[in-house]
């Protein structure tokens, strides 16, 4: 993902070996990979217009961005994507780089001097304000800067370059004839070289602007549709490779904290955290533009992000006293918006008080008065939540959502807009409608993404679409089409990968329907089993459902206990949905199962 060789030998930020501290300093340097797309550019010049259709020279213009912007990668993948867009010109970028790379230094000092005259002329070829104008500028300032020693050791890392690709694709070649001829095993150890030597080779630093966009894209992957970003264990080689050579890159160790949290690790992410923060002071990014301010409010949103950090892992007195610490210091400077983000988090600490919505309607009234469109929306749905737990009646709920809605298609929330229909679906299969509960999950699954996402996605792989499919898959099977359940909970294995951050809920929705089933069959012995794993999802719900397994085994005393414990747990936070479970329990032994209520898959607000 990285340039194409491991140390940047030719990089005028690299004395004896060593790089400096800020290597990004300087904004671009040559590359044997920008040395090649160079050449598809000089190349898409001297190519007339009749010798390449519209849509091929379209397709090359698309191509162009993500070329100029992205990693270095492989010969051979530039080739292919190039091969993809237009075969004739990738066939001359593969004859010009091979006649540069076979020839000798002077033919990269001749081909860097044409370079130039692109810009010549009173019709030039490139303006030099334009996209690619700005990246030959930058290349051929970068090269002129170069030293002789480091020219030629440019040239030599340009023909491995060269000599790795012709490998990677003579070994491509080879492959089908020596599956014919059964030496399977022979190739399969050659291919595994080939890789492993590009992976080492691939370990370079990025430029500026490649890390910013690598970094850019990564993070909206992880935001909407995390299995289309990097694997943790890879993304987390390229950071900490992207961070040996600038350690004092703050973004890079937010992406690194954020990539933590997708495996659950508390140690590392923290430690992330607190490093970004640290960078982001020390670099002064925050303070040259504010001042002490700056300063300061870099310190409270530490703080802040450090409580947020505490409660999501569940370790919610280090929480408090971390936003103690953040309320302290927006005290101080008198910081409004900060203050607003903390009373959201205090409500999220103290929602298992009763007084707690008191605290809530304070927190989105400030968030109107302060224009903080995100929290108040967020403050309106969590009120909502609340209030159906407490069994408010619908119209007043769905009154309720209905001003939110109208601040998401405001401001363009294209994250809560989803939110919102998914909390409507819970709120409507709380209450016993289960065809407007399917109306309102299949308009989010056929929605496409407001935002413009990189990579092609169209549609967000959030949360939201995860609990709009675990709604499908009870109301199937809540109707005894078990079959079509089973279709949409393997989707959702796609969809949401194990690892993944989403995954916990179909795991719980899929064990809620494999108690249900049982149950109905009298399998009690396999309900039984499925207890376990259910409580480990959701601890209040696995306390029920092993209820109704005692139950259904006449083991009344046990369940019996077992209810009330969780009836005054319920009533203590107003969970009116419990409440109502445990008095639909029937209190007489001559049935064995009732009909069940599935707990409704209530929406997690983010944290």
């Amino acid at each position: 993902m990285a340039s194409v060789h491991e140390s940047l030998y030719f990089n005028p930020m690299m004395t004896n070996g060593v790089v400096h501290a800020n290597v990004f300093g300087i904004k671009d340097w040559v590359t044997p990979y920008k040395i090649a797309v160079l050449v598809l550019l000089n190349e898409m010049g001297r190519t007339g217009e009749g010798a390449v259709s519209l849509m091929e020279r379209r397709r090359l213009n698309q191509l162009l961005l993500p070329l100029l912007q992205g990693p270095d990668i492989t010969l051979s993948k530039l080739y292919k994507l190039i091969e993809d867009s237009c075969p004739q010109l990738a066939n001359s970028v593969q004859i010009r780089i091979k006649l540069m790379a076979e020839g000798e230094l002077k033919d990269m000092e001749q081909f860097f001097d044409d370079l130039t005259d692109s810009f010549s002329g009173t019709e030039p070829e490139v303006h030099k304000t334009s996209v690619v104008g700005l990246f030959l500028r930058h290349m051929i300032l970068a090269y002129s800067k170069l030293s002789f020693s480091q020219v030629f050791k440019l040239y030599t890392a340009l023909q491995q370059y060269f000599q790795s690709g012709e490998k990677k694709a003579g070994d491509a070649e080879m492959e089908p004839a020596a599956r014919e001829d059964g030496e399977r095993n022979m190739e399969k150890e050659e291919l595994d070289v080939s890789v492993r030597e590009e992976e080492v080779s691939c370990s370079g630093p990025l430029s500026q602007k490649q890390a910013e966009f690598f970094l850019s894209q990564q993070a909206s992957l992880l935001k909407n549709d995390e299995t289309k970003a990097l694997t943790p264990a890879s993304l987390q080689k390229e950071l900490n490779n992207l961070l040996k050579f600038n350690p004092d890159f703050a973004e890079a160790h937010y992406l690194s904290y954020l990539n933590n949290l997708r495996v659950q690790d508390v140690f590392s992410s923290t430690h992330s955290l607190l490093h970004y923060f640290d960078r982001l002071i020390l670099t002064g990014a925050e303070s040259k533009s504010n001042g002490e301010e700056g300063y300061g409010r870099s310190l409270r949103y530490a703080a802040l992000n450090l409580a947020a950090l505490h409660c999501r892992f569940g370790h919610y007195q280090q929480a408090e006293l971390a936003l103690q610490e953040a309320i302290r210091i927006a005290q101080e400077s008198n910081d409004h918006v900060c203050l607003q983000h903390c009373l959201s988090w205090l409500y999220v600490l103290g929602q298992k008080r009763s007084d707690s919505y008191v605290l809530l309607e304070h927190s989105v009234k400030k968030a109107v008065h302060f224009g903080l469109p995100y929290l108040a929306s967020l403050g309106i749905q969590s009120l909502v939540q609340q209030r159906a737990f407490a069994g408010k009646t619908a119209n007043k709920l769905m009154d309720a959502l209905k001003d939110s809605d109208l601040l998401h298609w405001k401001h363009s929330l294209s994250e809560l807009i989803d939110i919102s229909i998914a909390q409507k679906t819970a709120i409507w299969r709380l209450y016993g409608r289960s065809t407007m509960a399917l109306q309102q999950a299949q308009m989010l699954l056929s929605m496409n993404s407001l935002e413009s996402v990189n990579s092609g996605v169209q549609q967000n792989n959030t949360e939201s679409f995860a609990v709009a499919l675990c709604h499908l898959a009870e109301l199937h099977a809540e109707q005894g089409c078990f079959a079509a359940a089973s279709e949409v909970l393997k989707h959702l294995k796609e969809r949401f990968p194990p690892n993944s951050q989403h995954a916990q809920l179909w795991m719980l929705c899929d064990q809620k329907i494999q108690f249900d089933r049982a149950m109905n069959d009298g399998k009690f012995h396999l309900a039984d089993s499925l207890v376990t794993g259910i409580t480990a999802l959701n601890s209040i719900e696995g306390v029920y459902r092993k209820a109704v397994v005692l139950q259904a085994q006449n083991q009344m005393s046990e369940a019996h206990k077992l209810l009330q414990k969780l009836l005054s747990y319920c009533e203590k936070l107003k969970n009116t949905e419990m409440v109502i479970r445990h008095w639909r329990c029937p209190r007489s032994t001559g049935c064995s199962t009732w009909p069940l209520r599935p707990c409704s898959t209530w929406l997690s607000l983010r944290d």
